[in-house]
């Protein structure tokens, strides 16, 4: 083990953040360093400073603390940049959503262990899906350009318990595809039974397989909408 591995194994997610002011550089600097497909950097990072900006996010994701968050961090794909060094129209550019897509979730996910290897909190924001295209509008994002997730940074005011996971027996296979073994997960809806939610410190957390279950029978909502979303937006999806 080293410190990096155990400050990786040691993640929780914070939601409460003193307001002792963060240094950006050395992330940012971290973030540029990312691997990308072909090299091509088909990512970039919005900084929302704008506290009104802030409060529409949290509005729009329908978390009010995400407005109290020192630091905001929309990850977004981007082809609109290569487009304009190179003067073209659609074509490729256009196609390369799903490569702009995981750049982007590769980055905010350095950004996220260099942070956390600093001692700040993260907590990432799929939220941003609930309604894409009010994102779009709100942040100004010209066409071949596309919302992947938000993050918040800052110093941790709380201590969380340690989530606990899926066994690595469940979802790591060699050479093939394999069934999860029941017994293993039945195992985890014991476990994951025990975690303190202090979003609701007084609701019993479900089972795991009882909150996919949930989830999955949820009505339809504005995340069904993300790709005709990004195909507006200029992308072939």
């Amino acid at each position: 083990m080293n410190s990096t591995i155990d400050t990786q194994l040691g993640h929780r997610t914070i939601r409460a953040f003193s307001a002792e002011p963060v240094n950006m550089d050395p992330i940012f600097e971290v973030a540029m360093r990312t691997p990308s497909s072909l090299g091509l950097q088909q990512c970039s990072i919005i900084h929302v400073t704008d506290q009104t900006l802030k409060d529409k996010l949290a509005q729009i994701g329908n978390q009010p603390y995400v407005a109290d968050v020192p630091v905001y961090l929309l990850f977004i794909v981007d082809t609109h940049r290569n487009a304009q060094l190179t003067d073209a129209e659609g074509g490729a550019y256009a196609r390369n959503f799903t490569a702009g897509f995981t750049d982007a979730c590769l980055m905010a996910q350095n950004v996220c262990v260099a942070a956390e290897s600093m001692g700040l909190g993260v907590n990432f924001y799929g939220n941003v899906h609930n309604d894409a295209q009010a994102v779009i509008d709100l942040l100004q994002l010209p066409q071949l350009t596309f919302p992947v997730v938000g993050m918040g940074i800052g110093w941790p005011n709380q201590q969380p318990q340690l989530k606990p996971r899926l066994p690595r027996s469940v979802r790591v296979m060699e050479n093939s595809y394999a069934e999860a073994d029941p017994a293993a997960v039945a195992q985890y809806d014991q476990d994951i039974q025990t975690y303190y939610d202090l979003r609701n410190p007084d609701k019993p957390v479900p089972s795991f397989t009882a909150q996919i279950a949930g989830h999955y029978r949820m009505p339809q909502d504005l995340r069904d909408s993300t790709f005709e979303v990004a195909r507006r937006q200029g992308f072939v999806v």
